[in-house]
């Protein structure tokens, strides 16, 4: 089943996603490879693709998990959880509709 995981960022959060962002894409990586991501990103601080200084509020991911424990699981260990990154994580089930 997918599950989304939809994290809050702390405030000024930029330097702790920089430092701990190549431990972060390998896990989404990770989880690519295996064909159980749907869709993984931030959300812009601003309304902009790039939004330079002004970082970050949060991130979702969509993927695939045997059940909503182990999603919750897989979300704990995010390596931008173990950098105090996010204030709050939410893992909920999801079910695609479109496309």
């Amino acid at each position: 089943m997918l599950y989304a995981i939809i994290s809050e960022d702390i405030a000024e959060s930029l330097s702790l996603r920089k430092q701990a962002r190549p431990a972060h894409i390998a896990r989404l990586m990770e989880l690519q490879q295996q064909g159980r991501l749907v869709l993984a990103g931030p959300h812009p601080a601003i309304d902009s693709e790039d939004p330079g200084d002004s970082g970050f509020t949060g991130s979702l991911v969509v993927a695939e998990f045997t059940d909503l424990i182990a999603a919750q699981t897989w979300a704990d260990d995010d390596p931008y959880v173990e950098a105090g990154i996010y204030t709050t994580v939410v893992v909920k089930p999801f079910k695609k509709v479109l496309p």
